[in-house]
């Protein structure tokens, strides 16, 4: 990804110095455990083969795993959901003794579609690899990995660990590993909260990391293990790769794709926080820090409550240097804001005018081309208002700059505080500038920071929400683009800068002709594209459903029926292409009510189900309904309080991942394929 190069990661060395992250030794642990790559959802026989082999590492490490056998349910902490399976976990334990444990957690249950190579086979083999290098050391207190099952199907194995293995009341610290591709650093990307003893712990060589992450995580609807632990009072930091989203939770998830410098990474980072936490004294549970790395070289920790004095002191400086320079500052600051807005407007404009020609994700091959057109989307956006402002009016722009940039930082505030911290530094170097009177050579100094700490957080965002919101990252580029136009200005005449302007404008327009041009889909980032097979027992009808990102499909399928886009279906909340198919014989998935009794508040109803062979059931109760609990077992999960209620999540439903080696259904049987 452009963050790794960025990073300039280095290629995996032939050897390791002594105590070191070996990766090649990590990836052939990987490859084995893997074996022939077959995907292995929770409670498969694919999956216990995997963590069959997963204890056959840990025990010629010398260590002496634990495999747990749980039934558990857990809800979503998003969705008005709960879900139930079988899960075993893996614990295992290294410095077995007295003092409270530091957690090291993957998962090792995957998708039906693909090998998992990178979710979670990263997470896994980082442990792996972390267990011998630290069986090695004299530690302070134990260390126990923790590899959890039915993580994918949500969160269970964790919630499981939560409620029923004792070592959870006995914890101080948790290090998870996840990933959401296959390349890119080893983002540390979430903490507990405050979030003091948690950048105590964080010091690597080559950080990657910012306090915004932690706040924008928690406004997206993603979730990992550490959304269940987070419950306890336990030092946390999670990291995860996010490089080439497209092979995520795909076939495309495979050994071949995963990026062994990607490996490297998140294997320094794990052992760097797990050898820090283990063998020094426990950071005590500070306040709150805002923190920010400069290009991967070194993190920039600063107390959050000095941080928001600063962000105060700036605006009031700004302020009072606007007042001073007001003879323009009212236009300035209108050329500043529409800048901005101009920049939405127009990268907009330009991916809904491809969008015409184009149906589908046509971005995803070479998001790389539309997020050029991005940036120049924002370049004309804000060379565009330049033309109202006088040349001697330079002074004015730069205050008018700034102090739209410090408010935008506390409207931030508000919302993810964590932010604070990437809107200071350049403001304030530009405001040292004008007290030592070096003000033009300090703006561009305060120009080139801006970029040093925005312009890896723009590609950050186009990471994880991907380029076809590219309309809602123009703002983000125009604040990155703005001081060096202001400080350009006074070398162009205004008949100049015209003609420069209509050549921007010509560049924009043909930066998204080329993004329309580009292929939409490589080798290496190929069109989301599943196959389903549904039948309604019932009724004796079956269909098909393909589930892609929208675009026109292939020729070849219309030998099997007409095809009708945007069709709802019941087991998913996204729209799918779906034709009528032949009823093949299949058992289907039975619901007997058992009993019921009122309780306080309403009712209890007992349910047997029957699978009728199906990998998982999904049971869907109507709005009306007004499900609070579900119990399985000894388990029971609740609706989360603050669900978020969607056309599909407005209907309680539960899923028990119960029987193997077949398909799910829901209601009626539905089989998968890629």
């Amino acid at each position: 990804s452009l963050r790794g190069q960025m990073l300039e990661l280095p290629q995996v060395a032939a050897e390791v110095e002594a105590g070191g992250f070996d990766t090649s030794r990590a990836l052939e642990r990987l490859r084995r455990v893997l074996g022939d790559q077959r995907p292995h959802p929770v409670d498969s026989a694919d999956g216990d083969a995997v963590r069959e082999r997963i204890v056959a590492e840990l025990r010629a490490l010398g260590l002496q795993p634990q495999v747990t056998d749980d039934f558990a349910c857990n809800s979503h902490p998003r969705v008005r959901a709960v879900a139930c399976a079988r899960v075993r976990n893996i614990v295992a334990t290294l410095n077995p003794g007295p003092g409270r444990h530091v957690l090291a957690v993957a998962h090792h249950d995957g998708t039906a579609l693909g090998a998992g190579a990178g979710d979670d086979g990263i997470g896994f083999a980082v442990l792996l690899e972390l267990a011998a290098q630290l069986g090695r050391r004299e530690l302070s207190r134990p260390v126990t990995l923790l590899i959890t099952d039915g993580e994918e199907g949500g969160l269970i194995g964790a919630r499981a660990f939560l409620e029923r293995h004792p070592l959870a009341r006995n914890t101080a610290a948790l290090v998870n590993l996840e990933a959401r591709g296959v390349t890119g650093p080893a983002i540390m990307f979430e903490t507990s909260r405050p979030n003091g003893a948690a950048l105590a712990a964080f010091r690597p060589e080559r950080p990657v990391s910012n306090s915004l992450t932690t706040d924008f995580y928690r406004l997206v609807p993603n979730s990992t293990d550490v959304t269940v632990f987070e419950e306890r009072p336990w030092t946390i930091l999670n990291f995860a790769i996010i490089g080439n989203e497209t092979r995520y939770h795909s076939a495309g998830d495979d050994l071949a794709a995963l990026d062994s410098r990607s490996v490297r990474h998140m294997g320094e980072q794990a052992l760097d926080a797990v050898r820090r936490l283990a063998t020094g004294p426990l950071p005590e549970r500070g306040g709150e820090v805002h923190y920010s790395d400069l290009g991967g070289r070194v993190l920039v920790v600063v107390p959050a409550l000095l941080s928001f004095i600063v962000l105060g002191a700036l605006l009031v400086f700004w302020s009072w240097t606007g007042w001073r320079r007001r003879a323009a500052l009212g236009l300035a600051v209108a050329a500043v804001i529409a800048g901005l807005v101009d920049a939405a407007a127009i990268a907009w404009a330009g991916h809904f005018l491809v969008g015409l020609a184009r149906d589908g994700q046509w971005w995803r091959a070479h998001p790389e081309v539309t997020g050029l057109a991005l940036c120049l989307s924002a370049l004309a956006a804000c060379a565009a208002p330049m033309l109202l402002v006088r040349e001697r009016s330079v002074l004015s722009l730069r205050a008018a700059f700034w102090l739209v940039f410090l408010l935008l930082a506390a409207g931030l505030a508000f919302v993810a505080p964590g932010g604070t911290i990437l809107f200071l530094a350049p403001p304030l170097v530009a405001a040292i500038g004008i007290g030592t009177r070096s003000e033009r050579a300090a703006s561009i100094l305060a120009a080139l920071l801006l970029f040093l700490l925005f312009a890896p957080l723009l590609h950050l965002l186009e990471t994880l929400l991907g380029v076809g919101s590219a309309w809602m990252f123009a703002p983000l580029a125009a604040i990155i683009l703005w001081p060096w136009l202001i400080e350009l200005k006074p070398l162009l005449a205004a008949s100049r800068l015209r003609l420069v302007l209509a050549a921007i404008f010509a560049v924009t327009a043909g930066g998204w002709l080329a993004a329309g041009l580009t292929p939409a889909y490589s080798e290496d980032r190929q069109q989301r594209f599943s196959v389903e097979y549904a039948v309604d027992a019932d009724r004796r009808q079956a269909q098909w459903a393909i589930l892609n990102d929208g675009a026109a499909l292939p020729d070849a399928y219309s030998r099997l029926g007409r095809w009708e886009r945007n069709t709802e279906v019941l087991w998913g909340t996204a729209r799918r292409w779906t034709a009528p198919a032949p009823v093949f014989a299949a058992a289907a998935p039975r619901v007997e009510v058992l009993s019921q009794r009122p309780v306080a508040g309403g009712r209890l109803v007992a349910l047997r189900m029957a699978s009728g062979g199906a990998g998982s059931v999904v049971l869907r109760a109507p709005p009306e309904a007004r499900v609070r609990e579900v119990r399985a077992a000894a388990s029971r999960g609740r609706w989360a309080a603050a669900a978020r209620r969607t056309r599909s999540s407005s209907a309680a439903w539960a899923e028990a991942a119960t029987a193997r080696r077949s398909r799910s259904c829901s209601p009626a049987s539905r089989r998968n394929g890629r």
